[in-house]
């Protein structure tokens, strides 16, 4: 059946219908009209026309056996610790969602991308805010990867990865580290004073990385992959790691960098 839409574009939109994606939300994804998903989907399902591929449900790594994007999920699994949270939508789907700040569109394109790899199907939604932006896609197996999805703030809950998780971090640490500081954590230019001969006291400068999180769990992963990585850290307050000697930075830079 011709359309003036690709036949890839008609097959996304029906997917998504399929895993229980408001036709709203459907159409500003794929950028048409509401009536054009409905339609879509009316004389494809309904009607039971062929379509250019069929359907298969996306399989799970857990559930399913199916090969898992390690380096990509690390990176994911840092930014929803940091900043991201499941939510329950329609007909067993679920909701990820992480937010970053509106100010660094690389780095929400960088989350995109990330959520393509783990879920290859998938359609990552961008919805910009007054302050943030929120990457959003919908999988009906988003607990299956994120086990300490649950009720309540992380910080008010025990968060604890699986053993599987952990496998997944000790072979891309730095891949967690850099979602981990780029979601709750941040890179700046420090100053401190010092005393010198003569009673004069000099004011000097440095880089320095930051980390603020309120659950004492995800502290814990964090400063577990920064002893992976050999990258000594201190913890200035009791919600925040921090790391500040040059040779540190300059390891964290390599694979973190500042936001952008």
């Amino acid at each position: 059946m011709p359309h003036f839409r690709s036949q890839e574009t008609v097959d996304s939109a029906l997917r998504m219908s399929d895993n229980g994606v408001a036709d709203r939300v459907n159409a500003e994804i794929h950028g048409v009209a509401i009536k054009t998903i409905r339609r879509w989907r009316r004389q494809y399902q309904r009607l039971g026309l062929p379509r250019g591929r069929a359907f298969r449900p996306t399989p799970c790594p857990r559930c399913d056996g199916a090969e898992l994007d390690e380096a990509a999920y690390a990176l994911l699994l840092g930014w929803y610790l940091g900043d991201g949270h499941i939510a329950a939508a329609k007909r067993g789907v679920f909701t990820l969602q992480i937010a970053n700040d509106e100010k660094y569109p690389e780095l929400s394109q960088e989350v995109a991308a990330a959520m393509r790899l783990v879920k290859p199907t998938g359609s990552p939604c961008l919805r910009g805010g007054s302050t943030a932006t929120r990457i959003e896609v919908r999988w009906k197996h988003w607990p299956c990867l994120f086990p300490q999805h649950g009720a309540g703030r992380k910080h008010l809950r025990r968060i604890e990865l699986a053993e599987w998780q952990r496998q997944v971090v000790a072979q891309y640490p730095e891949r967690l580290v850099r979602g981990l500081f780029h979601s709750d954590g941040c890179r700046f230019v420090n100053w401190a004073t010092r005393p010198i001969v003569g009673g004069e006291v000099r004011r000097y400068e440095y880089v320095r990385y930051m980390f603020s999180n309120e659950s004492e769990d995800i502290l814990g992963i964090l400063t577990d992959a920064l002893d992976l990585l050999g990258i000594p850290w201190r913890r200035p307050r009791r919600n925040a790691i921090a790391v500040s000697r040059k040779e540190a930075v300059q390891a964290l830079d390599r694979f973190v960098g500042g936001k952008r």
